[in-house]
């Protein structure tokens, strides 16, 4: 109760509340005692008693139900009011389908953070989670894939779902993981991903793309793919993670090599009017997402209105009623004098 108080009540014109300066001044002149008379009349003390008596009473009710009428009316001019304020919100936004690669080469601990040792997986879902929390306007999808694309998310402005299946999103462990069949298959992911966002009606579309290899699965090629998204209006930010020494243990190949295909992702960029990246630590990675997130800027609109009950009757009413209650007191006095 005492917090929806606080929350709601407030004074449209609270300039008002200045008249309770020279009130209280008045206030304590009145409880001062007057000079002392210059003559004494001894033959006066019966009238003076009297005239103490009718201050005392004048003192305890009267001036109270005055005091009581000012303070109210004082109140009153404030205009207190019961405030409820509504955002309305309006955005632009734009539409983005992360295809994000959750191959067996995402494993390879090449990242640092803290000085230890960071999964690439674990690095990209860090700095994607962050991005996704600064872009509220706009709808995001999420596509996962490895030898396959799969569909983790659709296109919502349900964040928190979103995040939930990013932070779900697991590398295929003996048959166990977000796809199944093992490879990259980039061309399929750009895809799945451009057929998301074809017929969707927003102002800007987007594909962002998490990879750490090349293709090497699939049934389109990356460039064919890029191609397709070119004819869609589709534009296409390439993100390649990952250092040059990292190699995936011997357990998933027998040869390790590094598979990075930076001409494609720099094509595929390129040809759908997008820009590519090249992650070599954590901090590049934070710093390629916050130039997409600065290239890609949703416009959005806040409004906010402001709904106000008046609650000065009530406080003019009161004033009224002291001061109607004093006149009351005044008159009857001087009838019972």
């Amino acid at each position: 109760m005492i917090e929806d108080f606080i929350t709601h009540f407030r004074f449209a014109q609270p300039g008002w509340l200045l008249l309770f300066i020279p009130s209280l001044l008045l206030l304590l002149l009145r409880r001062g005692r007057g000079a002392s008379g210059a003559v004494v009349f001894p033959n006066l003390g019966v009238l003076l008693s009297l005239g103490k008596r009718v201050n005392r009473l004048a003192w305890n009710i009267g001036v109270p139900l005055v005091f009581t009428s000012l303070v109210f009316a004082i109140l009153g001019m404030a205009r207190p009011v019961w405030r409820n304020e509504y955002q309305s919100r309006s955005a632009s936004g734009i539409d983005i389908v992360l295809a994000f690669d959750v191959s067996l080469s995402m494993d390879i601990d090449d990242f640092r953070m803290d000085g230890e040792p960071m999964k690439r997986i674990d690095a990209a879902k860090r700095v994607v989670d962050s991005f996704i929390s600064r872009r509220p306007d706009d709808r995001i999808g999420l596509v996962a894939f490895a030898g396959r694309p799969v569909s983790v998310s659709p296109i919502t402005l349900d964040h928190d779902w979103l995040r939930l299946g990013l932070d779900g999103l697991r590398l295929n462990r003996q048959g166990v993981g977000t796809v199944e069949e093992q490879g990259t298959a980039i061309g399929s992911a750009l895809s799945a991903a451009a057929t998301r966002l074809d017929n969707r009606d927003a102002k800007s579309k987007i594909i962002v793309l998490i990879t750490d290899g090349a293709s090497n699965s699939g049934k389109i090629s990356p460039l064919e793919a890029a191609m397709e998204i070119k004819t869609l209006g589709i534009k296409t930010y390439t993100v390649a993670i990952g250092t040059t020494e990292g190699r995936v243990s011997p357990g998933i190949q027998s040869y390790p090599r590094q598979e990075f295909d930076l001409p494609t992702l720099r094509k595929i960029a390129s040809e759908t009017r997008g820009e590519h990246f090249w992650a070599q630590s954590l901090e590049d990675l934070e710093n390629n997402f916050r130039t997409i997130d600065r290239l890609e800027k949703t416009e959005s609109r806040s409004l906010t209105v402001i709904d106000d009950r008046e609650l000065y009757a009530w406080f003019v009413g009161v004033s009224l009623l002291a001061g109607l209650g004093f006149a009351v007191y005044i008159s009857l006095n001087r009838t019972s004098g």
